[in-house]
């Protein structure tokens, strides 16, 4: 079923980021959900009988995508039904998120089997918030000594039976796989992702800079929350850091919320890969949007004080309680970046790591009518996915 609005109208007097650059007093059209005309006013004129939108001057920038959440809203995609789906998608796409991967957590074969399906029926419908479009699958074939809040009970080396039959069961659903590539038979795990179209990722891992490379050889090409859970940069044993850093074939992610990274090494990540290598995630959580309290990931408990969850045995993080706009403006605030080169990392980058570039993540015309208006302080003011303008 389709999720794009059949009504037509413009948004003008905007500050537009697109890919050629920012249109200082840009005009975009839009109809049926798709971008039908985007420019300069004076080369996109206004149309007086549409339904028009003065942004007076504030930003329209693309919707954020989302290629690592694993809940929020006090519900995990690991178990949640459609209304926990509906209240995941609808939380974070309050938030900016107009399109979303569920992520899953290390867990029985079962279970991951259960998620991925209840996913892939929620993906069948008419989905009125952030469109989850696919599955990232987090675990289970990680490595236990740099677990974080993966559960150590299930971690196991990979299984290419298991893969065989999620892609024959689930076509098209599972998007990205996080494993550890120093595991035993993981080579060849990541070989059968990358020719089954998925992107194979390195993340809970003990992994040597040189162990990294020849995953890359192999097809690797995204790393999950970079910095975190995984070997660290060290002058002489560069470890899975110092593999993601200045090999050009993988992508990072970086969960900036000034607890998982200091605001240095998200520096170093953006001025060693440029920030189109460099992807924006939120790593959410169920609590996510929710007060401080106790929590649970994947069967791990949690305790979240001041918006920070941790484990409650060792203290590790366990994902984030972040939002894709908080996260935007603590790049612009905080690291430096432009609101374009922040833009470029939450919505350009995932498209085109997802090969979805040709739908969506930049604003020109033909594209999906996913896209945000922000004031002079960056705050959101209105969302719209596929055309159609979100509301409480």
């Amino acid at each position: 079923m389709s999720n794009l609005a059949t009504g037509e109208f413009q948004v003008v007097n905007a500050k537009i980021i697109t890919p050629s650059g920012v249109l200082k007093n840009g005009s975009i059209r839009v109809k049926a959900g798709i971008i039908t005309a985007i420019g300069n006013g004076t080369d996109s004129p206004v149309h007086s009988d549409i339904e028009t939108i003065d942004a007076n001057g504030s930003w329209v920038i693309p919707g954020f995508i989302d290629v690592h959440v694993h809940g929020g809203a006090g519900h995990d995609f690991m178990d949640a039904g459609t209304e926990g789906l509906a209240a995941i998608t609808k939380f974070h796409a309050s938030h900016g998120t107009t399109r979303m991967l569920a992520t899953t957590l290390t867990a029985s074969r079962d279970d991951l089997t259960a998620a991925i399906d209840r996913v892939s029926s929620f993906m069948s419908t008419s989905m009125p918030y952030a469109q989850i479009i696919g599955v990232h699958l987090e675990g289970p074939f990680v490595n236990v000594k740099w677990k974080g809040a993966q559960n150590p009970a299930y971690i196991l080396p990979p299984q290419i039976e298991w893969l065989e039959d999620w892609v024959a069961r689930f076509p098209g659903i599972i998007k990205i796989q996080t494993l550890a590539p120093e595991t035993e038979g993981a080579l060849d795990y990541i070989e059968k992702l990358a020719l089954n179209g998925i992107v194979p990722s390195c993340g809970h891992t003990d992994a040597t800079y040189e162990q990294i490379i020849a995953a890359a050889d192999r097809g690797l090409r995204h790393a999950v929350h970079t910095f975190n859970a995984m070997t660290p940069l060290h002058h002489r044993q560069p470890g899975t850091v110092g593999a993601v850093l200045t090999d050009d074939r993988i992508i990072g992610e970086v969960i900036a919320d000034g607890h998982h990274v200091h605001p240095a090494g998200i520096k170093l990540l953006t001025k060693a890969k440029g920030t189109n290598n460099v992807i924006l995630v939120t790593d959410a959580m169920a609590a996510a949007g929710m007060p401080d309290g106790d929590y649970d990931i994947g069967g791990l408990p949690v305790h979240m004080s001041c918006g920070v969850a941790r484990l409650k045995e060792g203290g590790s993080l366990a994902g984030s309680t972040l939002t894709m706009i908080s996260a935007v403006q603590y790049l612009v605030r905080e690291i430096g970046v432009t609101l374009e080169e922040a833009s470029r990392m939450a919505s350009a980058n995932p498209a085109r790591q997802l090969g979805i570039d040709d739908v969506t993540g930049t604003l020109e015309a033909g594209k999906a009518a996913d896209f945000l208006l922000l004031d002079s302080s960056l705050e959101l003011q209105t969302i719209w996915v596929g055309g159609r303008k979100l509301t409480d």
